[in-house]
């Protein structure tokens, strides 16, 4: 039964949409619904064989959304599987008597198996590239070492390379293996080592592993590391290794413990044993809209304070702003930059680093699901105003050339291929559903008449024109095409004592009603007349309506 369901597929009929009720409506407000429904789509009211026919399709639709919205149970596989789920074969064997939350547990419980299947196929890949560059020739040069070269060029190199890679492989549902690797080169050295780890979650409450490595740089590893949460609000992670090689064995220990401050705040000790011991406290607060971290560390060979912000904007694509500055024996880092959502699957950042006595350093990080791409680029050893100013501009006109000239172009286009795609896929539907609306609408024309005789007889609510699909509001998109479809007989039709409600659902679903633009965004227009008086309302799909309303009265003046 989960099988049948695991590629989630989407179903268009939205019963409640077509009802005109909402998700939390009761067995009462569902009757309401349906049995006006049965008096204006009932065959027997219609003499034309056609009509006849159309209303038998429509009232037949209408009485399946009801009977699936007034069963306990059918309503509750519906809420939750859609109308898909109530042709999958096994609901029968499920009693009768279960409730909807016992219902909605056992969904639970096949999603948790579900779950453990596909975690048992993945293996989790993931990477990081780092390529250091020594741009440091293009401000630290010495003029007369160029005064017998005309033309000469600065000397860019690459003086460092790191790669890793690592995989997860699950055992079982509690054991996983993970393999890890990396390659480092510097200024012409470099090694690799490589590393396995078996974990065991033990409980919900902990996990433990061991790690196995080998390499050329490091010699073998032998480690173990153990989380286990000590209560509902602190953690504790223990991990300790040997290290063996020429000059003999290495040993090492590193504890952190971890408690929840606030519901937003984390506090963390950490005490790390071997050749550089220290202990280490901090305070993270994570926001929704910022990221703020203190630490102070002392130890060897280093002892220092880090504070850091960042601010997260709200927006579609979460962009950040942050900024640090640590100091210690070491010297005083400042540090400053942004990153920014380029795709659906990728994020581009970029730091500035100035400092005493390291300089100055532009890093550049791509961030492409679960590979990560990293550019440090020392740019000079000295402060030098010169170097921080090409190293904050520079990238900043470089991205936002490229967000204009190739990455919009491009996510515009993918977007609209996905769209052209969703819309092939679903041109049949489309069409179907453009039948039953058209159908529907001839099917009201003597229910429209009478509801506005009604209505300008107590001078109350008439629909002179609704419009419902895309429409272009914008000058900058005056050139794309509205698509839009004429919706004034079904809102009509849905108007009683001088009342138009829409429950919070997309209007697609309402009868009469079809989605003129499969995957876009969509919004219900209306101009309407009560007591005598204009009135218009621009509502996007999905928000509830209800008129009239005083704020939607035109001026005499417009």
């Amino acid at each position: 039964m989960a099988l049948a369901l695991e590629d989630d597929e989407i179903d268009n009929d939205d019963y409640y949409s077509l009802l005109n009720v909402r998700r939390e409506a009761t067995q009462e407000e569902l009757k309401v619904a349906y049995r006006r429904l049965c008096m204006l789509y009932h065959p027997d009211k219609h003499r034309d064989p056609e009509l006849k026919r159309q209303a038998e399709q429509l009232f037949n639709l209408v009485h399946q959304a009801y009977e699936v919205l007034s069963d306990p149970q059918s309503r509750a596989i519906y809420d939750i599987y859609g109308k898909r789920g109530l042709d999958v074969e096994g609901w029968e064997v499920v009693e009768r008597k279960r409730t909807p939350t016992e219902i909605r547990e056992e969904f639970e419980r096949l999603q948790r198996e579900r779950e453990e299947r596909r975690l048992q196929q993945r293996t989790n890949p993931k990477g990081m590239i780092s390529v250091g560059v020594d741009a440091t020739d293009l401000f630290d040069r010495y003029e007369e070492d160029y005064e017998d070269l005309p033309g000469a060029f600065p000397h860019v190199e690459i003086n460092k390379m790191h790669i890793s890679q690592s995989i997860e492989a699950p055992l079982t549902t509690s054991d996983t293996a993970v393999l890890s690797g990396s390659l480092s080169t510097h200024n012409g050295n470099g090694g690799g080592n490589i590393n396995l780890a078996l974990r065991r979650v033990t409980s919900a409450k902990g996990w433990g592993e061991v790690e196995f490595g080998a390499g050329d740089t490091h010699g073998p590893l032998l480690g173990m590391k153990i989380f286990r949460n000590l209560t509902a609000r602190c953690f504790v992670t223990a991990q300790c290794g040997l290290q063996f090689s020429s000059r003999g064995v290495r040993p090492g220990c590193t504890t952190v413990l971890a408690r929840h401050l606030d519901q937003n705040t984390m506090g963390y000790l950490q005490w790390r044993w071997g050749i550089q011991s220290s202990m280490n406290t901090s305070v993270v607060r994570d926001t929704k809209s910022s990221h703020f971290t203190f630490a102070m560390q002392l130890g060897i060979p280093h002892c220092f304070m880090m504070m850091s912000y960042q601010y997260k904007f709200q927006d579609d694509d979460q962009t950040k702003v942050k900024g640090s500055i640590k100091s210690g024996f070491f010297g005083t880092v400042v540090e400053y930059g942004a990153e920014r959502k380029i795709s659906r699957h990728s994020v581009l950042g970029a730091t500035v680093s100035v400092g005493v006595p390291q300089g100055v350093s532009l890093k550049i990080k791509l961030n492409r699901a679960s590979q990560t791409y990293f550019f440090p680029i020392h740019l000079t050893d000295q402060l030098l105003p010169s170097a921080v100013f090409y190293a904050t501009v520079g990238p900043l006109v470089f991205y936002l050339a490229m967000q204009r000239l190739i990455i919009r172009p491009y996510v515009c286009a993918q977007k609209e291929q996905d769209m052209e795609k969703h819309r092939e896929s679903s041109a049949s539907d489309t069409a179907r559903k453009r039948q039953e609306a058209e159908s529907a609408v001839l099917l009201m024309q003597e229910s429209v008449r009478r509801v506005i005789e009604t209505e300008e007889s107590r001078m109350g609510l008439i629909i002179l024109n609704a419009w419902y699909g895309k429409f272009v509001t914008d000058s900058s998109r005056r050139h794309e095409r509205a698509k839009v479809i004429d919706v004034t007989v079904p809102l009509q039709c849905l108007v009683k004592d001088s009342k138009l409600i829409l429950t919070e659902a997309t209007k697609s679903g309402l009868p009469g009603f079809y989605d003129p633009c499969v995957g876009e965004e969509k919004s219900l227009k209306v101009l309407y007349q009560f007591r005598g008086v204009m009135h218009q309302v621009l509502s996007p799909d999905g928000e509830a309506l209800r008129i009239p309303k005083q704020s939607h009265r035109i001026d005499a003046d417009n």
